[in-house]
């Protein structure tokens, strides 16, 4: 299995991953256009983590996106299901606690982080309703979620240019860089098929997350969605 399909099998998603574990970072910034490293600037500080925190960074891949936590004196978990990911990870980050697990059955007890966090990932889940409520059930009262996810541009023409972008410019991208052109066939259908802003924003609202809000990052192409735990 080298690809998804939009159904969104756990094992073919993770087995996707496992594939593309070695290039996925960098074929992630040159897709961008560099893009990546600004997005995961925001994340971070939307999150806010402050020392002694404990914050759960979902989908974390090879733990990357953990890094900010952990310089703020956070205790970051990074969590991914790809195992392949968790591997390249352990090489590059050995210090960080690196654990494997679904969205959708989280390993955690209830109310143990402050934050939780997913970047690039819910989108990757079978059931983002169960995954969402999971994320709730492991934030402790007053906590926060963030959630970064590419989303609908706001701009018209620009949404136009970059749907032919995905669906025409980054699988030949993918095949110069990466190690499984087929796998970003995938994330640009995923992206696709992703509801837009408020629509999203309805959904963390569904399942018992308060006030959800979101701002607009590179013109809508990735949207940053912020709620809080009752």
């Amino acid at each position: 299995m080298t690809r998804a399909s939009l159904d969104k099998q756990p094992h073919e998603v993770a087995a996707m991953f496992d594939d593309v574990a070695a290039n996925y970072d960098l074929t992630n910034d040159v897709l961008s256009l560099g893009q990546a490293r600004l997005w995961r600037k925001a994340v971070a500080r939307a999150v806010g983590a402050r020392a002694g925190e404990r914050v759960l960074d979902l989908a974390a891949g090879t733990g990357t996106s953990s890094l900010p936590f952990a310089a703020e004196g956070a205790y970051v978990v990074p969590c991914d299901f790809s195992l392949g990911m968790l591997k390249e990870g352990k090489k590059r980050h050995p210090r960080l606690p690196l654990t494997a697990g679904d969205a959708t059955r989280l390993p955690f007890a209830d109310g143990v982080f402050d934050a939780v966090t997913i970047s690039f990932g819910l989108r990757n889940v079978q059931d983002t309703e169960g995954a969402l409520r999971e994320m709730l059930r492991v934030t402790r009262p007053g906590g926060r979620i963030v959630i970064c996810e590419f989303s609908h541009p706001t701009w018209e023409p620009f949404r136009t240019v970059y749907t032919e972008y995905l669906m025409r410019a980054l699988p030949p991208i993918a095949t110069a860089v990466g190690s499984n052109p087929d796998a970003y066939v995938y994330l640009a259908e995923s992206i696709r098929a992703w509801p837009d802003q408020p629509a999203f924003a309805a959904r963390l609202r569904s399942v018992g997350w308060s006030r959800p809000a979101w701002r607009n990052l590179t013109g809508g192409v990735v949207a940053l969605h912020r709620a809080h735990r009752p």
